[in-house]
């Protein structure tokens, strides 16, 4: 019989490289049989249940995502089936044939994309990408960055300018939020489990814009690509997702350009968050590509009134 938390006080179980949650991974064996082992003292009804919840919706929609084998909020933690160690990341890392593993991960998100949002999904998927967590979300940035390098004189006046500009911008996406968003979906968050493509860490998942989930693959900032080869992802994406997508092209790229501003910023506050606050200082070293990434889609002409708030109150030798 397990006592799972003697067993964590006693150091029992191997840890498992985690995430930025508040959540522990571990690596345990019930009759010489693999499982891990999440424990999660903070946020447990998002990091625990709701984890549990969109898993399993994931896996009714016949997708890969982890099973359920117990879930126990008092004693804050779930078990749940091991995918093993191999993401797509680290299959990344040591093949310099990437596209052919973006075209796998890409034929999966089409798939998901393809889930009917019934009104039993939206017991699961019951929050929406609307302007107004957009702009929650952007706010971490000025919380957590900008307060740190802007004058404290002028830090209201550049909050106010900037958010002004982007609430208008993200009032101008043209798809509907009417798609399963996992919200975080990158290599590192993909595993390659039984020659499939294995979905983890999906507890914050909404109704959303369809290119939320292709931007955070192509423009994922823990893993450096070329424009290429992210202009290739991003055509292959058109070709097997939804024809409307093609047909109005330019308006899925300007929501593709607009969300991937919106997850830029969110990021960078975010990860100076993990330092400030946390003391996790190794998600600094991933800032400077998500700024080189948010230049990059901030050359669309539609924020050329952000990037001249950006040069007013943030030099450019700051932005890193």
């Amino acid at each position: 019989m397990l006592n799972i938390t003697e067993d964590l006080k006693n150091n029992k179980y191997p840890k498992v490289a985690g995430d930025a949650s508040f959540r522990n991974f571990y690596r345990i064996k019930i009759k010489n049989k693999k499982y891990i082992l999440i424990y999660c003292r903070k946020q447990k009804k998002i990091n625990l249940d709701q984890y549990s919840k969109v898993n399993l919706f994931l896996r009714k929609s016949n997708l890969l995502a982890p099973r359920l084998y117990e879930l126990n909020l008092k004693a804050n933690y779930m078990i749940i089936e091991d995918f093993g160690d191999k993401t797509f990341f680290q299959l990344m890392k040591k093949n310099n044939n990437r596209l052919k593993y973006y075209k796998k991960i890409v034929d999966t998100l089409v798939k998901i994309q393809s889930i009917k949002i019934n009104p039993e999904a939206k017991k699961v998927i019951n929050k929406v990408y609307n302007v107004k967590v957009l702009m929650k979300e952007s706010n971490l940035f000025f919380q957590w960055f900008a307060t740190r390098h802007v004058h404290k004189n002028k830090i209201r006046i550049f909050k106010k300018k900037a958010n002004l500009i982007l609430s208008s911008i993200f009032s101008t996406i043209n798809f509907p939020n009417t798609y399963f968003v996992h919200r975080d979906f990158h290599v590192s968050n993909l595993m390659s489990y039984q020659n499939k493509v294995g979905i983890i860490d999906s507890q914050d998942a909404l109704m959303g814009n369809p290119a939320y989930d292709i931007v955070s693959l192509i423009d994922d900032v823990r893993i450096k690509t070329s424009s290429q080869l992210k202009q290739k992802i991003f055509e292959y994406y058109l070709i097997k997702s939804n024809s409307n997508f093609r047909k109005k092209i330019s308006l899925f790229k300007n929501d593709f350009d607009i969300l991937s501003v919106q997850r830029a910023l969110k990021i960078i506050g975010i990860f100076n968050r993990l330092y400030f606050r946390d003391g996790k200082k190794n998600y600094l070293s991933l800032v400077p590509y998500t700024w080189s990434l948010l230049h990059h889609r901030l050359k669309n002409p539609i924020f050329s009134k952000l990037n001249a708030v950006f040069d007013q109150y943030i030099p450019l030798e700051k932005r890193r």
